[in-house]
């Protein structure tokens, strides 16, 4: 992985692009998820009807993980290291809470009526914030947005892809170590 990606970190898509027989690296997961959804794109998730769809959304996802996931980020440190600032971190957050709460008094999803590329690139984002303070996420003012996040949670889908696998170390033998 390091040799096709020094960034060292997940995920990361080698393409053999066959017009140029060169590799085409993709270490974004929006990348990804579009590449994977030029290809096919059954549920329509990009909407592709409607042209503008595709730059709204793509707008709507850059500014959440400009603006919301560094605060993320700090509201999880805030838990994990036991900071003061727990509170005002997890405030911070809560205006793009209420943002998505909005989006879903409006829509059964967050971009529209139908699912789409917005819901799937968020909801990782919502899961890591539910688990910050599972407590305090259960009791918040954002019903519709837990019943969202729940739905994901509880979809067949998330099920088989997070199945549990047994670790995998290059010097096992056998399933021993």
């Amino acid at each position: 992985m390091l040799i096709a990606s020094p960034k060292g970190s997940v995920p990361v898509l080698v393409l053999q692009q066959e017009e140029t027989n060169h590799p085409l690296i993709l270490e974004e997961s929006l990348d990804i998820m579009l590449w994977a959804l030029q290809q096919d794109d059954p549920d329509d998730l990009l909407h592709q009807e409607d042209p503008q769809a595709l730059p709204l959304m793509l707008s709507f996802i850059a500014d959440f993980e400009h603006n919301f996931i560094p605060l993320l980020e700090s509201y999880s440190c805030a838990k994990r290291y036991h900071d003061d600032n727990l509170n005002e971190c997890r405030q911070a957050c809560e205006h793009y809470l209420h943002s998505l709460e909005e989006r879903l008094c409006n829509h059964t999803y967050l971009f529209s009526e139908n699912e789409s590329l917005v819901d799937i690139a968020l909801f990782p984002f919502m899961r890591k914030f539910a688990k910050v303070e599972k407590q305090n996420f259960r009791q918040s003012p954002y019903p519709k947005l837990r019943n969202w996040l729940n739905g994901y949670l509880q979809g067949a889908l998330f099920s088989k892809v997070m199945k549990q696998h047994k670790l995998w170390i290059e010097c096992r033998k056998d399933g021993y170590l």
